[in-house]
């Protein structure tokens, strides 16, 4: 590794939410110390295709410059410099070093799901947050609540079935939810970011259509019980020591958190830290350490949870492992108010994924017994 060290961006992705990590990339780099970093772009066009360009040392002027700053469409070519760890360290031209660390700023399908962090792992190249498996269980909610079951914590009920099961019995499981859940209820693909697809139902007929809804956009789908309760979210940061932020509050500017509230309309309001008793606060910290433990999550992720207004019962909605990056969002705005400030958690995000990666070296993958 030279002076400084090379770090590959990569966003935009063939996912809904590509413009969100525009925008989160925009955000990402004007904040890197470029006298520590290179910035190496990656940019993934709707379509999946791979660009790169030259090394960037400052951020462009503009998010729609950063579909330009990668050049064109050159899947092959851009994936070059990500496979050059397994030829000798060297690009096979050897005219430039190749990328000290990939930082994936992908959100939703094939950026958080686990599966481009597979090909990381192939590349044998260190890479910011969680790994494969924990990408995967933090993506499917319905894995992922039974993960938080097994570890003990406190959730909201739900059901949930798949397109094969609802197109052969609909009545089976609209009876179900309601005698289980009642309405309202929340109708969510079970493998989807940024609250896309996400319905509230008050009927049947409502419960109907958000499940028809939901599977346009995945094969699965989660149906969970209404709970009148406030939304509190926490920032995890480590590897094995991971430790929590203070509790951020999301006011919602709609009836829930929806993509809208999130992204258009800029009307949901945040309180950092929340308003929470001590109690309350550590042990929502305490739980968002040990759901990030249960999924084995590294680097970086948000927990979501419900406070029920009427007894304060905590229950856990969901974690995040690749959560809004700008410099607005909730989970660099939690740290920044418990002492981290933004260009600092990027330090530490890069020196996570490097320790990861190191420690993993000392796995023997040929399985060959000791002499």
């Amino acid at each position: 590794m030279g002076s400084k060290v090379r770090v590959g961006l990569v966003y935009g992705g063939k996912s809904g939410e590509h413009e969100v990590s525009l925008q989160t990339a925009y955000a990402v780099m004007g904040e890197f110390d470029y006298s520590k970093y290179e910035i190496k772009p990656f940019y993934i066009t709707k379509q999946g295709e791979w660009k790169t360009g030259a090394v960037l040392y400052a951020r462009p002027n503009t998010v729609e410059e950063l579909r330009f700053a990668a050049g064109e469409a050159q899947t092959g070519f851009a994936l070059a410099p990500l496979f050059e760890g397994l030829n000798a360290g060297s690009s096979a031209a050897g005219e430039e070093p190749r990328i000290d660390v990939v930082f994936p700023l992908l959100h939703g399908t094939f950026g958080e799901d686990g599966t481009i962090q597979g090909l990381f792992e192939m590349a044998n190249i260190p890479y910011v947050g969680a790994g494969v498996l924990a990408s995967a269980v933090g993506m499917d909610k319905i894995l992922m609540k039974k993960v938080f079951a097994q570890e003990g914590l406190p959730q909201c009920i739900f059901r949930y079935f798949n397109r094969t099961q609802w197109e052969r019995d609909a009545s089976f499981f609209i009876m179900e939810c309601e005698v289980s859940l009642g309405y309202p209820c929340f109708i969510k693909p079970a493998n989807l970011g940024s609250s896309v697809g996400v319905s509230k139902a008050k009927n049947r007929e409502e419960l109907i259509s958000a499940v028809n809804y939901a599977l346009r956009f995945d094969r699965k789908v989660i149906v969970e019980e209404f709970v009148d309760a406030r939304e509190i979210e926490v920032s995890v940061l480590g590897n094995d020591d991971a430790k929590a932020s203070v509790p951020g509050e999301i006011a919602p500017s709609n009836e829930f958190y929806d993509y809208k509230a999130k992204y258009i309309d800029g009307k949901s309001t945040m309180q950092i830290p929340a308003i929470l008793s001590p109690e309350v606060t550590e042990s929502i910290r305490e739980m968002a350490v040990r759901a990030f433990q249960a999924i084995d999550g590294s680097g970086l992720s948000r927990v979501d949870f419900f406070l029920r207004k009427s007894d304060n019962q905590i229950f856990i909605n969901e974690v995040n492992t690749l959560p809004g990056f700008t410099p607005f969002s909730m989970y660099p705005l939690m740290w920044k108010e418990t002492g981290i400030p933004y260009k600092e958690l990027l330090d530490s995000l890069i020196a996570l994924a490097l320790s990861r990666h190191a420690d993993k070296q000392r796995i023997d993958f040929t399985g060959e017994a000791a002499q």
